[in-house]
């Protein structure tokens, strides 16, 4: 089996339980705040590490004690966090209201996340072997994604890149990944962009996901289960990654991608427990 090798964010989520959301210029309250880890890298290098693989985090916190207790986290959940760099500064953080049915809205400030760049990271990601895979997504400099996406190419590593949030990259980056993950939003962008990525999985919500001439229905969860929506596609993300890292084929990590998203709307927060 390889390694799911995440380069991403790392994020402090802030999320307070609102009966609705507001609409521009209204005020609502919330039923309290917690704290949680969040960002999409770190989300899916949990998710990779709970379904079974080796996992090693890409990516910078600040120079706060949420930053080091972030670090602290992943390593408690087996994730390997030597390439982890912290950086003078605030780490990361998501703003998060999630409603009575689950429905979340989020803002996200990047803060050290922005400071993942090449001259920081590129080594960290010069052991990527050929039964690696590379996970990536879009809350990090694009830049880096980009020639990390080549590394891994040149290495013969498997390369998975999620388009979130949306954001146009060169067709050639696009076509190093199998598969691109996106939503049907993004998938709506992608096409209107004239993106053709050679491996496209479109994850549907309720409706499954399809990969290819592989479709398949979505895990159903009873809507009174239904606590939070945020971390499903990240949860998908790296269990389809440590699926793949493990052999198995496109029916195989997609059923595995599904099953991962539907246990963790069961919880709040998008690791599933305050933690930070």
């Amino acid at each position: 089996m390889g390694r799911v090798v995440v380069l991403g964010s790392l994020n402090v989520d802030l999320v307070a339980p609102v009966r609705r959301h507001p609409s521009p210029g209204e005020t609502v309250l919330a039923d309290g705040m917690d704290r949680y880890a969040g960002g999409k890298g770190g989300n899916q290098a949990v998710a990779a590490a709970a379904a079974g693989a080796g996992v090693a985090m890409v990516g910078c916190v600040g120079s706060d004690e949420a930053g080091r207790a972030y670090v602290g986290r992943l390593g408690e959940r087996g994730v390997d966090t030597s390439a982890v760099v912290t950086v003078e500064g605030p780490s990361g953080h998501a703003l998060i209201t999630v409603d009575d049915a689950g429905e979340n809205a989020i803002v996200v400030v990047p803060g050290a996340n922005g400071e993942v760049t090449w001259e920081r990271v590129g080594a960290a990601l010069g052991d990527l072997a050929a039964d690696d895979v590379l996970l990536v997504q879009l809350e990090i400099p694009f830049g880096t994604v980009g020639r990390a996406a080549r590394l891994a190419a040149e290495r013969g590593a498997r390369v998975v890149l999620n388009t979130a949030p949306y954001a146009d990259l060169p067709p050639e980056v696009l076509d190093l990944a199998d598969p691109v993950v996106a939503n049907e939003h993004e998938a709506q962008l992608l096409a209107a962009a004239g993106a053709a990525p050679g491996s496209l999985l479109v994850t549907r919500g309720a409706d499954g996901a399809e990969w290819g001439d592989v479709n398949l229905p979505a895990v159903v969860v009873d809507p009174a289960e239904v606590v939070d929506t945020t971390g499903a596609g990240d949860a998908f993300c790296g269990a389809l990654a440590a699926a793949l890292a493990d052999g198995a084929d496109r029916e195989q990590a997609l059923r595995a991608g599904l099953r991962a998203g539907a246990a963790a709307v069961r919880h709040r927060g998008a690791q599933s427990r305050p933690d930070l």
